[in-house]
């Protein structure tokens, strides 16, 4: 994938993540019931996620095909995220986190447990 999502192709993505190979015309029709949008204004968006090398348009039928996964934009999302607010440091966010919340002994157990299975 080249470049950021913006909250539009993520729609888009959504869409194909949830319900597989959709046709363009299927996600503009979902899209405008979802969000409103027109179907020039969807088109847009998917010949940006197609730019972007996210989706991929197969024929006959401009069939859209993710070529990320779920997970992997999320990985780059979080991986943005603590660059953006905590130097790329996962223990600072964790800080930030525990720092304004009292956990619980579950919570508490489910972090060490968590921190066992890294180790």
């Amino acid at each position: 994938m080249n470049g950021k999502l913006f909250d539009s192709e993520r729609r888009v993505l959504d869409l194909l993540w949830d319900k597989g190979d959709c046709t363009a015309k299927d996600l503009a029709a979902q899209l405008a019931l979802q969000v409103g949008w027109s179907k020039t204004t969807t088109y847009t968006v998917i010949k940006k996620c197609i730019d972007k090398r996210a989706v991929e348009r197969r024929d006959p039928g401009f069939v859209c095909h993710p070529l990320v996964t779920r997970t992997q934009v999320l990985d780059q999302e979080t991986q943005d995220f603590l660059d953006r607010n905590y130097s790329g440091s996962a223990d600072l966010l964790v800080a930030s986190l525990l720092g304004r919340k009292r956990l619980s002994q579950g919570e508490i157990a489910r972090l060490k447990q968590m921190i066992a299975e890294l180790e």
